[in-house]
């Protein structure tokens, strides 16, 4: 079976009423979707499956839950946040029977912090990937000299 590929590596810049993010040298998005948006104190990443260099890595669901979770990283620290500020997941397995392989890369990728979690199985998800996390990671805005927060 081939390597599912995504679209080209692009730099991409999205403005949110709400904030900016910024998104740089990624994958193409699958979907009319921004990956990363700051929501006041609040970043939002989409989900990210196991996806390196346009195609899914190899070593199945605990290969793709450690890339995904790296890619999560990746999105979180464009927004200048990390995966401790994380504080919910919502992850998504094709199959349920691979859980504890899933639970024990998740736990190696987050290391000792536990942000709130779902785990649902879904029948596919995009590109035939196995893993799917989205996350939600609070990390208050920056302030400016005066000590005045960003106005959203």
């Amino acid at each position: 079976m081939a390597p599912h590929r995504l679209g080209a590596v692009v730099a991409d810049h999205q403005v949110n009423p709400r904030g900016a993010a910024t998104v740089v040298a990624m994958s193409k998005p699958l979907g009319p979707y921004t990956p990363a948006v700051r929501a006041g104190d609040f970043i939002i990443v989409s989900g990210q499956v196991g996806v390196r260099d346009g195609a899914l890595v190899p070593g199945g669901v605990a290969g793709q839950t450690a890339q995904a979770v790296a890619n999560l990283a990746e999105r979180l620290a464009e927004m200048g946040a990390e995966l401790a500020d994380v504080v919910k997941t919502t992850c998504f397995l094709v199959d349920m029977e691979a859980f504890a392989t899933f639970n024990a890369a998740y736990v190696e990728g987050f290391g000792d912090h536990r942000p709130a979690r779902s785990t649902v199985a879904v029948r596919a998800l995009p590109i035939g990937a196995k893993v799917e996390i989205e996350a939600m990671a609070y990390r208050p805005a920056a302030t400016d000299p005066g000590g005045r927060r960003p106005k959203h």
